[in-house]
C-alpha cells in the first residue's frame, strides 16, 4: 500500500538533485557579487585617496612658491639698489662689485666685472624701484621683471633716467638660498593701457519719476554714509552689502547717476564726490548699487 513505484522514486530523487544545484548556485553568484562589489569600492576609494594625497602635495607646493615669491621680490629689489648705484671712484667701484657678487653666480660677477669703469664720466644714486612681474619657468627658476628709476649726474648736469629689466633667479628646493643666474636684460616698459570700459547708457524703462525718487534716497543715504553706524546703515542697505567706513568726510554731490531697469529692482552706477574733512580734498568714490522700493528704498546689491 506504501510502497512507491519507480516513477515516483525517480521524480522525488530528480527534483532533490535539482534543489541542492540551484542552492548552491545562488551562494556562488552571491559570493561573486560580494567579491567584485568590494574589489570595485576598495579601487574607488584608493583613487580618490590618491587623488586628495595628489591635490594636497600640489597645494602644498603652490602655497610655498607663492610665499617665495616675496622673498623674489625682496631680493631682486635689494640686487637693484646695489647694481644701480655708483661712481667712478676706485674705492666705490670695489664696492658696488662687492655687494652684487652677493646676488650674481661667479660667471655673472665675471660677466659684470668692468661695467662700470673710473674713466666713466657720471655718477648714479636709485630712487624707486618697482617689481612688476614674477613669473615660474621651472620647478626652481623665476623670471622677475622690474623697473628702475635712477639719478644720473655728469659734472653739473643731473638726469632721470627709467629703464625696465628682466632677471632669472635660482631658488634652492632646500633652504630657499637665492642668486641670480641671468643678467639684467632689457624688456619692454610697463606703460598705460589704451583700455577704455563700455560707458553705461540710462535705460529709457525707468521713468522720470523713479529716478527723481531714487536719486533723492541716494542723496540721502551718502549725507550719512560716511559716519554711519553699522545699526544706522541697517534702515537703508540690506545685510552687508555696503559696510560701515567711519571717516569725516562731508557729502558733495552725485556725479552722472545712471539708472538701468531690473525685473523689480533698479541698477545705478554713480560717483560720489565728498569733502575729506582732514585734508580738505576732493575724493571721489564710484559705486554700482542695486536698490529696491518697497514701503522705502533699499540698496539690496
Amino acid at each position: 500500500m506504501f510502497k512507491k513505484n519507480k516513477k515516483q522514486t525517480e521524480n522525488v530523487k530528480e527534483k532533490k538533485v535539482r534543489t541542492v544545484k540551484v542552492g548552491i548556485y545562488k551562494k556562488t553568484v552571491i559570493a561573486l557579487w560580494v567579491v567584485l562589489i568590494a574589489s570595485v569600492s576598495f579601487g574607488v576609494y584608493k583613487n580618490f585617496t590618491a587623488i586628495d594625497q595628489h591635490t594636497t602635495h600640489e597645494k602644498e607646493i603652490i602655497e610655498l612658491r607663492l610665499q617665495d615669491t616675496n622673498g623674489i621680490e625682496n631680493f631682486v629689489k635689494n640686487f637693484a639698489k646695489s647694481y644701480y648705484i655708483w661712481n667712478n671712484s676706485k674705492e666705490a667701484i670695489e664696492a658696488r662689485t662687492q655687494a652684487i657678487s652677493g646676488y650674481l653666480t661667479k660667471e655673472l660677477q665675471d660677466l659684470n666685472g668692468d661695467t662700470i669703469r673710473t674713466d666713466i664720466p657720471t655718477s648714479s644714486t636709485v630712487t624707486d624701484v618697482i617689481v612688476w612681474s614674477i613669473e615660474q619657468l621651472g620647478t626652481d627658476t623665476f623670471s622677475a621683471t622690474y623697473e628702475v628709476d635712477q639719478q644720473i649726474k655728469e659734472g653739473e648736469q643731473t638726469s632721470n633716467v627709467k629703464a625696465t629689466y628682466t632677471v632669472k633667479v635660482h631658488i634652492d628646493a632646500d633652504g630657499g638660498d637665492m642668486v641670480i643666474v641671468q643678467n639684467p636684460t632689457l624688456a619692454p616698459a610697463i606703460e598705460k593701457s589704451d583700455y577704455e570700459p563700455k560707458t553705461s547708457e540710462a535705460d529709457a524703462s525707468v521713468d522720470a519719476d523713479t529716478v527723481n525718487d531714487a536719486t533723492a534716497f541716494l542723496e540721502t543715504f551718502f549725507k550719512l554714509y560716511p559716519t554711519a553706524t553699522e545699526k544706522e546703515l541697517a534702515y537703508y542697505v540690506l545685510g552687508n552689502v555696503i559696510e560701515p567706513i567711519g571717516r569725516d568726510y562731508i557729502y558733495s554731490e552725485l556725479v552722472n547717476p545712471i539708472f538701468i531697469k531690473d525685473g523689480d529692482n533698479v541698477k545705478v552706477k554713480v560717483a560720489v564726490k565728498f569733502i575729506d574733512n582732514q585734508t580738505k580734498a576732493t575724493q571721489v568714490s564710484q559705486y554700482e548699487l542695486v536698490l529696491h522700493k518697497d514701503s522705502n528704498w533699499k540698496i539690496v546689491g
